[in-house]
C-alpha cells in the first residue's frame, strides 16, 4: 500500500503540469480584468496586486481524477483535459462563494478572495469562473461537450449542499445524517463527478460511468470527513487555517455532531458549551476541543473515513480499466484521505 501511495504525488504533479496551460488559458479568456486578477489570486498564481508568485495553485485533485478517468477507459490524457479545466473551475467558484457566505477568512495561508477584494467582486470573479467552466466544454469539441449535463447537475447538488450547510448553522439537534447529506452536496459531489467526467468525454458505456461515480462519491465523502477532523485537530501550517478552525466557528461538523450524538459525560459538557454559541476564549476553544476527541467524536469520523475509502476502491476495482491509470486512481485515493490526519 505505501508504494501505491507514493504514486500519487507523481500523477498529481505530471497532471497538474499538463492541465495548467489549458487552465491558465481559460482564466485568461475572462473578459474583464478585475475578474482575471482575482480568479488568478484565487488559484495561488499571483498576489492581491497581481505579481506572479509562483504557485500551482495546489494539488489539483479534481483535474487529476478528471485525466485519469480518461486514461483509465483507454481515451488518452488529452481527452480529459477540458472537463478537468472545467471542474477546477467549478470547484474555485464554489470557494469563492462558500468562503463569503462561511465568513472563512483564510485560505492556503492568506486572506480569501473577499477579504482581498471585497464581497462583491469576488462574487463575481466566482460567477465568472462558473460561465467560463462551461464556455471550455461548448467550445472544445463534441465530446466534451456531452459532459455538460453532469457538470450542471453537479453544480446544482453543489448549491443544495452550500444551502444544506447555511441551514444548518447554529442547529442544535442536527443530526449526522443530515450532516453527512450536506457534506455529500459540498464536496463528494464535484469528486463523483470529476472520477466520472474525462470518461465520458472519452466516450466510457454506462457501467464504468456508474461505477467511476460511485467511486467519486466515496471518496469525496471520506475526503471531507479527513478535512472535518483536521478542522478539530489540523495543524494550522498544513491546512492553512487557524487551530480547531471549526470548534473556533461553532460548525456543526461530523465530528462534533457524532460527539454530540453519545451519551458521556463529555458529550453532555460539549451539549452545554455550545448551546451558548461558539466559544468564545481560546482556553474554550481548546476545552471544546477536548471534549470532541473524549466524546468520541474523532475516532467515529476517522472510522467512517476509512470506511468510505475501502467502498471507493471496492467500485474502482470491479471496474475493467486500463493500467497504469487505475492504479494511479487507487493511489490518489489513498493518498488524499490518508493526509495529515
Amino acid at each position: 500500500m505505501t508504494q501505491q501511495i507514493t504514486r500519487a504525488p507523481a500523477a498529481l504533479a505530471r497532471i497538474r503540469d499538463l492541465v495548467q496551460p489549458a487552465l491558465v488559458a481559460a482564466v485568461d479568456r475572462l473578459d474583464d480584468p478585475q475578474m482575471r486578477l482575482i480568479a488568478r489570486y484565487q488559484l495561488g498564481w499571483c498576489d492581491v496586486d497581481g505579481a506572479p508568485t509562483g504557485g500551482t495553485g495546489g494539488k489539483a485533485i479534481r483535474p487529476a481524477l478528471a485525466v485519469l478517468s480518461a486514461e483509465a477507459v483507454r481515451g488518452g490524457s488529452a481527452a480529459g483535459v477540458p472537463a478537468a479545466v472545467a471542474v477546477e473551475l467549478v470547484h474555485n467558484f464554489s470557494l469563492l462563494h462558500d468562503d463569503v457566505m462561511d465568513r472563512d477568512l483564510e485560505r492556503r495561508h492568506r486572506p480569501t478572495g473577499w477579504v482581498a477584494f471585497g464581497e462583491g467582486q469576488a462574487i463575481l470573479a466566482g460567477s465568472a469562473l462558473l460561465t467560463q467552466a462551461v464556455q471550455v466544454l461548448m467550445e472544445d469539441s463534441p465530446d466534451s461537450r456531452r459532459c455538460l449535463p453532469l457538470l450542471l447537475a453537479t453544480v446544482q447538488q453543489l448549491i443544495s449542499g452550500q444551502s444544506r450547510d447555511l441551514l444548518l448553522e447554529g442547529r442544535d439537534d442536527a443530526t449526522l445524517a443530515e450532516v453527512l447529506t450536506m457534506e455529500a452536496g459540498k464536496t463528494a459531489a464535484l469528486l463523483s463527478c470529476s472520477a466520472a467526467i474525462g470518461a465520458l468525454a472519452a466516450g466510457a458505456p454506462v457501467p464504468v460511468l456508474t461505477g467511476l461515480t460511485d467511486f467519486g462519491y466515496e471518496l469525496g465523502v471520506a475526503f471531507q470527513l479527513v478535512d472535518d477532523v483536521l478542522g478539530v485537530v489540523g495543524d494550522p501550517a498544513v491546512t492553512g487555517k487557524s487551530s480547531s478552525s471549526d470548534v473556533r466557528a461553532g460548525k456543526r461538523s461530523a465530528p462534533v455532531v457524532a460527539a454530540l450524538a453519545g451519551d458521556s459525560a463529555a458529550s453532555a459538557e460539549l451539549a452545554r458549551m455550545l448551546a451558548a454559541g461558539p466559544p468564545g476564549t481560546e482556553s474554550d476553544v481548546e476545552r471544546a476541543t477536548g471534549l470532541v476527541i473524549d466524546a468520541g467524536g474523532l475516532e467515529w469520523t476517522v472510522r467512517a473515513a476509512d470506511d468510505h475509502l475501502a467502498a471507493a476502491l471496492r467500485h474502482l476495482e470491479a471496474l475493467p480499466l486500463a493500467r497504469p491509470a487505475a492504479d494511479e486512481l487507487a493511489a490518489v485515493a489513498r493518498y488524499i484521505v490518508g493526509r495529515d490526519r
